[in-house]
């Protein structure tokens, strides 16, 4: 046992990029050079994707719930502003996906029943299949994977629970942490699913295959640095009536280039608190705005989870117009503030945006292991992105109320 247990401490303790990139590797090899194994080891993917079916609405629905029932109201009054920033920019990100998916539109290949497939006529049809959701009984909603349902139960037992006693909300975080442990257990596991599903694709339909992920990761990367050097510069240009530019920089090079490579806001929330203190930040202000930042401050998550979505929806041939674009620019900006911080997370929230289309569990949950296999790059430009958004919007509101105390 002793030995399993050494085994399994090398394998975690590894880096987890590397590993999935292995798997990749490893995958098109098989597919290469015995195309009848890949297709056999392919269980392997399908074992990953039904591994991912199970855990994500449980997730969802106890990280939204604990985050909610025990959040604690603020008293600092820099703090409203930085919300409004945050929340201001995750919707941004959201839009700017939405256009630039708009503009290069892109498919998949994923494996679906095209007479199962009964895509909404309008935002109309849409509305009504989102409110029949809402209140779908929460057991039945969890069972069949109804994320939207899963959300609106989780957001009203989190608002009611505000009033539990402690111990009652020490319960459901506990229990979040628990599904959260689960999930990184099961993400572990990801190289293994992605040499099986990279084996199979490819040899089903060939090194094409990778042209497309190429794009789809091109894109993804282009929306978060568009993003990063244009709409966060405009935002604190707005907040500040300066050149945004030198603290934008610095920030993408003080702390995004970390969150690059460690792919955890959490984790790079000490290198957040130290570039606040060297940029002479209030303390009682980026103490409280950067953890809460690494929890809600999400644009990369929501650029992620957008464009991920729109590409399941031109795959299946599903015609979207502007008012239900932009309703899901508002649904993938909600998803993302609660999305896991264990890296991956906001891929396990592309179910419940796929959810506004009408689209399956099975098939969204194929979108989210393409996410694994690009997530190689794709995740770590979203934390750099989201980490580095952190400091400048805290920044550029201290500056800003600073200039106007001054100016007092």
């Amino acid at each position: 046992m002793s030995a399993v247990t050494q085994f399994w401490s090398s394998y975690t303790s590894s880096s987890l990029v590397l590993r999935i990139t292995i798997g990749i590797i490893l995958g098109g090899m098989l597919a290469l050079l015995s195309p009848a194994s890949a297709a056999a080891i392919g269980i392997l993917g399908s074992l990953f994707v039904s591994a991912l079916k199970a855990v994500a609405p449980p997730l969802v629905f106890l990280l939204v719930l604990a985050s909610i029932a025990n959040q604690q109201g603020g008293h600092n009054p820099h703090m409203r502003p930085i919300l409004v920033l945050y929340l201001v920019g995750t919707l941004a990100a959201a839009l700017t996906a939405v256009v630039l998916s708009f503009l290069f539109p892109l498919t998949l290949v994923l494996q679906t029943n095209n007479a199962s497939i009964t895509p909404p006529e309008g935002i109309a049809e849409v509305l009504n299949t989102l409110v029949f959701k809402i209140v779908q009984n929460p057991v039945e909603a969890l069972l069949s994977g109804n994320y939207i349902g899963i959300l609106a139960w989780a957001i009203a037992l989190g608002l009611t629970l505000r009033h539990a006693t402690p111990a009652t909300r020490g319960l459901m975080s506990d229990l979040a942490d628990a599904m959260t442990t689960i999930v990184r257990l099961v993400i572990q596991l990801a190289p293994i699913g992605i040499f099986g599903l990279v084996a199979a694709t490819i040899a089903a339909t060939g090194f094409g295959v990778l042209v497309d992920y190429s794009k789809l990761l091109g894109l993804l990367i282009g929306a978060m640095l568009f993003m990063a050097l244009i709409i966060n510069p405009l935002l604190v240009m707005w907040k500040t009536g300066g050149n945004p530019y030198p603290l934008v920089f610095r920030c993408l090079r003080e702390s995004g280039v970390t969150a690059f490579f460690t792919r955890s806001s959490a984790a790079n929330i000490p290198v957040n608190m130290k570039l606040c203190e060297d940029l002479k930040l209030d303390e009682d202000t980026y103490s409280v705005s950067i953890p809460l930042g690494a929890t809600i401050n999400m644009g990369g998550a929501a650029i992620t989870i957008t464009i991920m979505t729109l590409a399941a929806v031109n795959t299946l041939g599903i015609q979207v117009d502007m008012a239900t674009a932009l309703l899901l620019s508002v649904i993938a900006a909600v998803s993302a503030c609660g999305a896991s911080g264990v890296a991956g997370g906001s891929l396990l929230l592309i179910p419940l945006a796929c959810g506004l289309f009408g689209i399956s569990n099975d098939v969204a949950m194929q979108v989210v292991a393409v996410g694994f296999i690009i997530g190689v790059v794709q995740d770590s430009a979203e934390t750099a992105l989201n980490s580095s958004t952190d400091v400048v919007f805290t920044a550029a509101v201290c500056r800003a109320e600073h200039a106007a105390e001054s100016a007092a």
